[in-house]
């Protein structure tokens, strides 16, 4: 499964937002790992690729400072969502109030999972991306 490219869609006023139907199929058992990231956005996972990001996050010790934030970001933060019969998951109050989500939404494939934001904060995000300084790996051959 690799998530690709960037969709509009419209958070109904029950707080639920569809998951483009090209993608339903790739969260087994219709359901979905939400993570509120600080850049603005939900990370929406399958449940099998959040296990997968897992495995990574508890290779850090968690006698390590950094190995427990990494938990309580991730695993501390996260909640279940399961699909509905027209694909949508409810984003709870406070994942959208803490980031603003109302009507329009953008949903943007980032290969191992879903991103939603705000038409705002995806415009916000686009426009510092093409700010960022080149490190060299731009290139293409």
């Amino acid at each position: 499964m690799a998530f690709l490219g960037n969709y509009e869609h419209t958070l109904d006023d029950k707080g639920r937002v569809a998951i483009p139907a090209k993608y339903r199929a790739d969260f087994p058992g219709q359901l979905a790992i939400i993570i509120p990231l600080s850049d603005g956005c939900l990370q929406v996972y399958p449940e099998p690729a959040f296990r997968e990001m897992l495995r990574d996050i508890r290779s850090t010790p968690v006698t390590d400072l950094a190995g427990r934030r990494l938990r309580r970001q991730f695993e501390g933060q996260s909640f279940e969502a399961e699909l509905d019969r027209q694909g949508r998951i409810l984003i709870p109050a406070r994942s959208r109030e803490k980031i603003g989500l109302d009507g329009t939404v953008i949903i943007v494939g980032t290969g191992e999972c879903l991103e939603i934001w705000t038409e705002e904060g995806w415009e916000k995000e686009m426009e510092e991306s093409m700010n960022v300084p080149s490190t060299g790996q731009d290139r293409v051959d």
